[in-house]
């Protein structure tokens, strides 16, 4: 029995494409994948998932990109053993584009390369298509993709280290 990955979008006009509110949503990997695995979020509460997925030797190669409603990711996290790493939102300046090239995408089947053509990839072209500029993507290992840059983390750094200051003086 195979766990649910999604569903494949098969006629235009049955899943709400608003790429309005969008992020990036890493979860944990299956079974050998260290990498783990990345999802793209549209829409506010309620929203819809989009991923790539090749966990069967059918479709390891070639599959249809699927999505998912709230519930569905739901079950997804809970029949694949997946646990949410992290979410970021992401800012487009063009959520129409966004979600014509999803639509585009999700017509055809999307050749995986492991590492050079996988699940970051898909994520980008979509966030690239609605005018966004992911500026966490720096890995094609999902798990590193999403973790703060080190200029991210130096901000971080020297906003808490501001604070402490403050804070000794009373402010």
């Amino acid at each position: 029995m195979s766990t649910y990955e999604g569903e494949v979008l098969n006629s235009c006009g049955t899943v709400k494409l608003d790429f309005s509110v969008a992020s990036v949503v890493a979860v944990s990997g299956s079974g050998p994948n260290i990498c783990g695995h990345l999802l793209v979020y549209a829409g506010g509460g309620g929203g819809t998932y989009f991923h790539v997925a090749g966990s069967t030797v059918k479709n390891l190669l070639t599959a249809y990109p699927h999505y998912m409603s709230e519930a569905g990711y739901r079950r997804y996290l809970k029949e694949n053993k997946k646990t949410e790493l992290r979410r970021v939102n992401v800012k487009l300046s063009n959520p129409d584009g966004a979600s014509l090239y999803i639509e585009e995408l999700m017509s055809k089947k999307w050749t995986w390369g492991v590492l050079p053509n996988n699940c970051v990839a898909f994520v980008e072209e979509v966030l690239a298509a609605g005018g966004g500029d992911w500026g966490g993507s720096y890995s094609n290992c999902p798990a590193l993709a999403v973790k703060d840059t080190i200029e991210v983390q130096a901000q971080q750094y020297l906003r808490g280290l501001e604070r402490s200051i403050l804070a000794s003086y009373g402010y």
